[in-house]
């Protein structure tokens, strides 16, 4: 597996360099700190892609909030997407908060919009979504997410929470296999 990985990355491109990465973080959290600093929200943290753009975001946002996690996969360690599969659900109650569900990427929005889904029947007051990054695809999506930090083509990606089978989403930077 390890060869497999080293020859990912040695073949692949660097789409956003990690500067260019902190950089659109440093417009969400702006975005963010307007629209949400007055809602005391409830952090979803979409699970395990999610935990790179929450961490950086979360420093980032001058407001009181709280953290909880959910955990939906279509991929798993996989290249390609399969039902979703869900793994944890939060703790915290998310009935009349505002929540804001925050994941690496926006690709076909299955996972996100099941998401928002299930915010809704747990009694969410108000729903909010951030990607770090939103693929561009050449098909409608189900959902929409209110704060996008870049927009990429469709590639197969990994860096800053985004892997490929398991791996590599501590790259600093954003990537695309080739």
């Amino acid at each position: 597996m390890l060869n497999e990985i080293e020859l990912i990355q040695k073949h692949a491109r660097l789409l956003h360099t990690e500067t260019e990465v902190e950089a659109a973080l440093d417009l969400m959290a702006e975005d963010i700190n307007s629209r949400l600093a007055t809602t005391n929200p409830l952090i979803l943290c979409v699970m395990n892609g999610g935990i790179v753009t929450t961490g950086k975001l979360m420093p980032r946002l001058n407001f009181p909030l709280t953290l909880d996690a959910i955990n939906v996969s279509r991929y798993g360690e996989q290249t390609s997407g399969n039902e979703l599969n869900w793994l944890q659900k939060p703790i915290s109650s998310l009935k009349n908060r505002t929540i804001l569900i925050i994941d690496d990427i926006l690709d076909e929005g299955l996972t996100l919009e099941a998401i928002y889904q299930y915010c809704q029947e747990q009694g969410a007051s108000q729903i909010y979504s951030a990607v770090l990054v939103e693929k561009q695809l050449n098909k409608s999506k189900p959902i929409q997410a209110d704060f996008i930090g870049l927009s990429v083509a469709d590639h197969y990606l990994y860096g800053y929470g985004m892997d490929y089978k398991g791996y590599l989403r501590n790259a600093a930077g954003i990537y695309a296999c080739a």
